[in-house]
C-alpha cells in the first residue's frame, strides 16, 4: 500500500460527552468494517456516555468494534498528549468528533490542547486536514455559535447530528446510519449508510 493510500485509509475519531453514543459506534463500526485504520480517543465524559447510553465500558466498546472487520482500531488514552495523533507528522485522511459537546467545541475553537482529543483537532487544523465536528447539543447559546464560527473560519466542517426524515427511518439504527453516513460524507469517505435523495428532475 502506498503512502498516499495509507493516509486516506487512516481516520482519527474523537468521542466526547454529548449525547449520541450510537452515532460514534455506527461510524467507527463502518470504518473498521471497510478496512480503515481508526485512531480513537475518548474523553472521560465520553466514557461515561458510552456506559449511560450503550451500557458498555470503554474497553467493551473497543472490543466490540475491533471484531467488526479487517480494519485496525487503535485506542489512545485521552491524557496522552504525546501520542502519535498529537503530532503534525502523523498523516491521516481526516478527523471527526462525534458526539461533540459544547465543552470540547469551545476548547477546539480556542486552540486549547489540554487533552489528546483537542490537541489532535488543533493539529488537524494546523496541517490543513479535514476536521468534522458532529455537535450534539441544543439549544445553542451565542457562545456555541461563535465557537462554531471560529472553527469554520479555521477550516473545520460543522456538521450537527441532525437526522433527515425524508428517508422514512423505521428504527433508531436507521437514524444513526443517516447521521454517521453524513459525517463520513463530510470526511470524504464513500459509504452506503445514507439513503441518497433522488429528487425530481422537473
Amino acid at each position: 500500500m502506498g503512502s498516499s493510500m495509507s493516509e486516506r485509509s487512516r481516520i482519527v475519531v474523537g468521542i466526547s460527552g454529548a449525547s449520541g453514543a450510537i452515532y460514534a459506534r455506527t461510524l467507527v463500526r463502518f470504518l473498521v468494517r471497510e478496512d480503515y485504520e481508526v485512531h480513537l480517543v475518548i474523553t472521560k465524559c465520553g466514557k461515561r456516555l458510552l456506559h449511560d447510553e450503550l451500557g458498555v465500558e470503554g474497553d467493551e466498546f473497543v472490543s466490540e468494534l475491533g471484531d467488526g472487520g479487517e480494519g485496525v482500531l487503535v485506542v489512545h488514552p485521552v491524557n496522552d498528549i504525546g501520542a502519535s495523533i498529537a503530532s503534525g507528522s502523523f498523516q491521516h485522511g481526516g478527523m471527526v468528533v462525534v458526539p461533540c459537546s459544547s465543552h470540547s467545541l469551545a476548547m477546539m475553537a480556542n486552540g486549547l490542547g489540554d487533552n489528546l482529543l483537542t490537541r489532535a483537532a488543533a493539529v488537524t487544523l494546523k496541517e490543513k486536514r479535514r476536521l468534522v465536528i458532529g455537535h450534539r447539543e441544543s439549544p445553542l447559546t451565542l457562545i456555541d455559535i461563535e465557537n462554531m464560527r471560529r472553527l469554520a473560519l479555521a477550516g473545520a466542517v460543522i456538521a450537527p447530528a441532525n437526522p433527515g426524515w425524508y428517508m422514512a427511518p423505521g428504527c433508531l439504527q436507521d437514524i444513526a446510519n443517516f447521521v454517521a453516513g453524513r459525517l463520513l460524507d463530510a470526511l470524504g469517505v464513500v459509504n452506503d449508510l445514507v439513503g441518497r435523495w433522488g429528487g425530481d428532475d422537473g
